[in-house]
C-alpha cells in the first residue's frame, strides 16, 4: 500500500485547516486586549501625570538632579577634603581643634575657672 487513504487525506485536510484558524484567532486586532479600567489612587495618579514623556516638571527635576550632581562632585566634596586636609595635616596648630586635654589632678589648678581641685579624702577603713 502506498500512500494516504482516501479518509486519512480528508482527517489531514480538515486538521490542517483547523490549524489555520486557530493560529489566525490568536491574533489580537487593534482594539485587544480589552482592559477594564484602570483606578488610580491620588499618589498613583500623580505619578502616571509625572512621568508623561515632555511634561514640565520632570524636566526641572532633571535640571536640579543634574546640577545638583555637579555641585556635590565638583565643589562640596573637593572642599571637604581640601578642609580635612588642611585642618588635620597641613596646620601646626589646628584651629578651634584640641589635641588633648592635660590630665587635671587633685590639688591641680583648673587653668580657664581658677578654681583649685579639691583633694581626695582619705579614709583608712575603705581601703582595698
Amino acid at each position: 500500500m502506498s500512500g494516504y487513504s482516501e479518509d486519512e487525506k480528508l482527517r489531514l485536510q480538515q486538521l490542517r485547516a483547523l490549524r489555520r484558524r486557530w493560529l489566525r484567532d490568536q491574533e489580537l486586532s487593534e482594539r485587544e486586549p480589552v482592559l477594564p479600567p484602570r483606578k488610580l489612587g491620588p499618589v498613583a495618579s500623580f505619578w502616571e501625570r509625572f512621568l508623561q514623556p515632555g511634561g514640565f516638571w520632570r524636566h526641572q527635576v532633571y535640571k536640579v538632579c543634574q546640577s545638583g550632581g555637579y555641585i556635590v562632585t565638583r565643589i562640596l566634596l573637593p572642599a571637604w577634603i581640601i578642609a580635612y586636609y588642611v585642618k588635620y595635616h597641613a596646620m601646626k596648630t589646628p584651629h578651634g581643634v584640641i589635641m588633648s586635654k592635660p590630665a587635671i589632678f587633685p590639688g591641680d589648678r583648673i587653668l580657664e575657672t581658677g578654681e583649685v581641685r579639691p583633694a581626695l579624702k582619705e579614709d583608712p577603713h575603705e581601703h582595698h
